[in-house]
């Protein structure tokens, strides 16, 4: 099963890319996680913020597979605890569709995004930057997956 993260944004600085690093090598090679940047829609003085977030889900659409399961990353989704992710992981990898996680832009993602998903994910009530998001993610999904193989790590 693989994972991937489709988030807007490039450019990450390097603690971000160290973070991130550290939890998906600890990940087992049958459940590679993999983030995918895409750029930021155009933004500036006068500049369509529409057609910026219009954008950005375009390549967002176009970068998710045919056959993937999506969870968006949204404010107005559900909260889950690290036990739920697990569950939910675990039936995601009986089922064997590739996962695409979205983090949007600045702006939220393009509501055709948002519609493409299968479920709604909040990670916190909390306004996260967009570059912790990432460590948090590949965090959890490394504990989830201790979970589900009775490792004491989530303790």
């Amino acid at each position: 099963m693989r994972i991937r993260v489709l988030a807007v944004g490039t450019k990450m600085p390097a603690w971000v890319e160290q973070g991130v690093k550290e939890y998906t090598k600890r990940l087992p090679p049958d459940m590679p996680l993999e983030f995918q940047e895409l750029a930021l829609g155009h933004r500036g003085k006068n500049a369509d913020l529409a057609r910026a977030i219009r954008q950005e889900g375009d390549a967002m659409l176009a970068s998710i597979g045919q056959q993937d399961h999506v969870i968006a990353l949204d404010v107005q989704g559900k909260n889950w605890s690290t036990e739920d992710l697990a569950a939910r992981l675990g039936e995601w990898r009986m089922d064997g569709r590739p996962l695409s996680f979205l983090i949007g832009g600045p702006d939220g993602l393009d509501p055709r995004c948002v519609q493409r998903a299968e479920a709604r994910w909040s990670l916190s009530a909390l306004t996260l930057p967009h570059p912790l998001v990432r460590i948090v993610l590949a965090e959890q999904f490394y504990r989830a997956w201790t979970i589900l193989q009775g490792h004491p790590y989530h303790k």
